[in-house]
């Protein structure tokens, strides 16, 4: 599908990312503009993705046309109007941060137990493969270990988000009920939830304080009681937590390399999660 040419002018800047930026179109309220700051193949894949992730019913705002600046690619979505994500409800609302965690929890086992055809989704198992290739921060012999402990990770036919953060789930509020939606779907896959479970605790617990204020809009310790509600909500009051938290431990030390493909540089604060484990 060919692109269409838009007027940026009909649109308002209303806030950017590691990958793009967002905009609402200014006469027509159900339209948001996501337009990648350069990126083309990047945009096309997740348009391609939020169409088939939104038609098996995985709650998403519904994607539209993808778009031309002249310059830059984007995706129109039908906007969520009034939408907040969990991490600024949380920044705005810390005293209520255990509720947004709990409900963040069960959204995300809803994703979790959502089988998928895998002839049309990756695996998450081959995503990670091809961008630890690409990787140039880990040693060779390190690359083989971390691929070893991938290849023998348990298999699962079921939705992964694939960047799985609370600022990656927003929702609406009418009438004291909320709707829930995942966003920024360029990852989504298929495969064993840890996965997914070791993002959510390194944007929860490993990340210094300034960078939590900035992105997530909140403090380390606001950050913290939302792991905690979290892992309780979703794991349930019967988890072995100790055995669960080595678990995510190692899954969050493997988003690292997720991390340092965005960021273009090593996290060694994220990858110590591997250090006399995996490696």
């Amino acid at each position: 599908m060919e692109p269409v040419l838009i007027d940026l002018n009909d649109f308002v800047h209303t806030g950017e990312g590691a990958n793009g930026e967002s905009y609402n179109h200014k006469h027509d309220p159900n339209i948001m503009l996501k337009l990648y700051v350069k990126n083309f193949e990047a945009a096309r894949k997740e348009y391609e993705l939020a169409k088939k992730v939104y038609q098996i019913g995985i709650p998403t705002p519904e994607p539209g046309i993808l778009v031309t600046d002249g310059k830059r690619i984007g995706i129109c979505f039908k906007r969520v109007v009034g939408k907040i994500s969990y991490s600024r409800a949380c920044g705005d609302n810390p005293e209520r941060t255990e509720e947004y965690a709990r409900e963040f929890a069960q959204m995300c086992k809803r994703l979790h137990a959502t089988h998928v055809d895998v002839s049309q989704f990756e695996n998450v198992k081959d995503r990670l493969y091809a961008m630890l290739e690409a990787n140039p921060y880990f040693t060779p012999e390190q690359k083989k270990k971390i691929c070893h402990f991938i290849a023998d990770a348990p298999d699962a036919d079921t939705a992964i988000h694939g960047d799985l953060q609370f600022g990656n789930g927003i929702f609406t509020e009418k009438d004291g009920v909320r709707t829930s939606y995942f966003i920024d779907l360029g990852d989504f896959c298929y495969g064993y939830p840890m996965f997914d479970i070791g993002m959510v605790y390194l944007c929860c617990c490993l990340n210094d304080e300034d960078w939590t204020m900035e992105v997530n809009h909140m403090s380390n310790a606001t950050a913290a009681r939302f792991w905690d509600a979290f892992a309780l909500e979703y794991f349930g009051p019967e988890a072995d937590m100790e055995a669960v938290m080595r678990e995510v431990k190692i899954y969050a030390g493997l988003k690292t390399i997720i991390v340092e493909r965005d960021a273009h540089r090593p996290m060694p604060q994220f990858r110590a999660m591997l250090e006399g484990t995996v490696y």
